[in-house]
C-alpha cells in the first residue's frame, strides 16, 4: 500500500462506537462501506500520542508505576485506543468511574487491571467481581456486602480504599480511617491491593493545601503501619501531583490528560516536546460577500460597518463550542480569523476578509495548529469561563472521530 500523505487516516466513526479490538480490524471493517459523514470532525493524532508516552516515560523514575485515566472516553478521545497506547507504553493500570466504562474495556479484549473510582452500589460488585475489575470500598456497610457476594460467587474481589484528606468528595476520612483499614486488612476475600488520596489543587503555584493533604496522608500511613498493614500500591499524585509532587508519587502516579498533551494549569512544570493529541477541524461550508449594514447570526449581534468576506462553518454550540458572540477566533490558510455574529446550534461565522485566498471547501481548525498558529483549548475554556477538562470532553459524539498518525 502507497501512502501518498505525510499522515495516515485509519478510520473514521463516532465515539461511542467501539465494534471491534484493534484499530486495523476497524479499518478493514469499514473501508468498503459507504459512509457520508459531515465535513467538521475531531481528530486525533496517535503518533503525538505514542511520542507523549516516550516523553513521560523519560521524565518518570523507573520504579514509578502509573495508571492512566480513560474515563469520559479518555476525555473524549476514544478509551479503546487511548488504553491500548497506554498499555503499550508501560501503564500498569487503567482508571475509569463507571461500571459501563469499565465493561467496555473488557468487551474490546483489554484485559489489564482497572481501577474504578467513587463508589460501587451492592448491584455492581458481583459484576465487577466477575470481571476482575478492582473498586474502591470505603464504607463498612457496602465492605459487608461485597465480603457475601465474593462468598457466593467463590472468587475474591481486589480493592483500593480512598482517604479523604481534604477533598471531601469520596473517601473516609484520614482522621477516621485506621479502624476501617484494619478491618478490611482481615477479610480473606479481598486482595486488599492500595491505599490512595487525591489532592484538591496540586498544579497551583500555591501548594499549602496540597501539602497538607499529603501530611495527613503520610500519618495515617504512619499509623497503619505500627499495626504492620502494607498494601502493595500507595498513590496520590494526579498530573499535577506527578509534576510537581515528587515527594507525593510513592508506588504510582494518576495521569489523564498529560499524555494528550494537554497541562492541568499554566504554571506548572512542563515536559518540553509533549504535543495535543486532540484538534478540532471543519471544512469551509460557505463564503458571503457583506455590504456595509448587513447583519450576521441570530439576534443580530454583527453589523457589517465596511464591505466584509465571511466563512460559515458548519458546527456550532450543538457540537461542543461555546456559545459565543463576537468571540474567539479559528485557523483558515494558518491565519486568525476572528468568530463574528452569535454562532448557532450547527454554525459559526467568520471573518476572512484578510485571507482573501479561501475558498469554499478548505480546512479550517477550530482547536488545534495549523501553520505557526495554534488555538489551544486553555484559549476555547476562557471563552466558556471554564476548564481544559471540560472542553475535551464537551465536543459531540455527533462529531466524527478521526484517528491519524504522523508528528507534525
Amino acid at each position: 500500500m502507497q501512502i501518498k500523505h505525510k499522515q495516515l487516516y485509519l478510520l473514521c466513526f463516532y465515539q461511542n462506537t467501539y465494534e471491534s479490538s484493534s484499530l486495523i480490524d476497524r479499518f478493514f471493517a469499514i473501508k468498503n462501506q459507504k459512509k457520508h459523514h459531515r465535513p467538521a470532525w475531531v481528530e486525533i493524532n496517535l503518533g503525538r500520542l505514542e511520542n507523549n508516552f516516550v516523553l513521560i516515560n523519560a521524565d518518570r523514575p523507573r520504579h514509578l508505576k502509573f495508571l492512566t485515566v480513560v474515563k469520559d472516553q479518555a476525555y473524549g478521545h476514544g478509551a479503546i485506543e487511548i488504553s491500548q497506547a497506554a498499555l503499550r507504553a508501560g501503564a500498569s493500570y487503567l482508571g475509569v468511574v463507571t461500571l459501563d466504562e469499565a465493561l467496555q474495556l473488557r468487551q474490546n479484549k483489554i484485559q489489564a487491571p482497572i481501577l474504578i473510582f467513587g463508589e460501587r452500589s451492592q448491584d455492581e460488585i458481583a459484576t465487577s467481581i466477575s470481571n476482575s475489575l478492582t473498586c474502591c470500598i470505603n464504607d463498612k456497610m457496602i465492605a459487608l456486602s461485597a465480603i457475601e457476594t465474593a462468598r457466593k460467587l467463590k472468587k475474591n474481589l481486589t480493592i483500593h480504599i480512598e482517604i479523604d484528606t481534604g477533598m471531601s468528595r469520596y473517601g473516609i476520612r484520614w482522621d477516621e480511617a485506621a479502624e476501617f483499614i484494619t478491618f478490611i486488612a482481615q477479610i480473606p476475600e479481598f486482595n486488599f491491593e492500595g491505599i490512595f488520596t487525591h489532592f484538591a489543587m496540586s498544579d497551583e503555584t500555591d501548594k499549602s493545601y496540597a501539602m497538607l493533604q499529603l501530611e495527613r496522608f503520610n500519618t495515617l500511613l504512619s499509623e497503619i503501619r505500627k499495626k504492620d498493614i502494607s498494601v502493595q500500591l500507595l498513590h496520590a499524585s494526579n498530573t499535577g501531583g506527578f509534576l510537581d509532587l515528587p515527594m507525593a508519587n510513592f508506588d504510582m502516579v494518576r495521569m489523564g490528560i498529560l499524555p494528550l498533551g494537554v497541562y492541568p494549569s499554566k504554571v506548572c512544570r512542563r515536559i518540553p516536546g509533549l504535543l495535543p493529541v486532540m484538534s478540532v477541524k471543519s471544512k469551509i461550508a460557505a463564503i458571503r460577500d457583506l455590504k456595509i449594514g448587513d447583519k450576521v447570526g441570530y439576534g443580530m449581534r454583527y453589523t457589517a460597518e465596511t464591505p466584509r468576506r465571511i466563512a460559515v462553518l458548519p458546527l456550532g454550540y450543538g457540537d461542543g463550542y461555546p456559545r459565543v458572540r463576537n468571540r474567539g477566533e479559528v485557523l483558515v490558510h494558518g491565519k486568525r480569523a476572528p468568530i463574528i455574529g452569535g454562532n448557532a446550534m450547527d454554525a459559526m461565522m467568520v471573518d476572512i476578509t484578510h485571507i482573501p485566498e479561501s475558498r469554499q471547501w478548505d480546512e479550517v481548525v477550530i482547536m488545534g495548529n495549523q501553520g505557526e498558529e495554534e488555538i489551544s483549548v486553555h484559549e476555547i475554556a476562557e471563552l466558556k469561563g471554564s476548564v481544559s477538562y471540560d472542553i475535551l470532553t464537551g465536543w459531540r459524539s455527533r462529531l466524527p472521530r478521526i484517528y491519524v498518525r504522523g508528528i507534525d
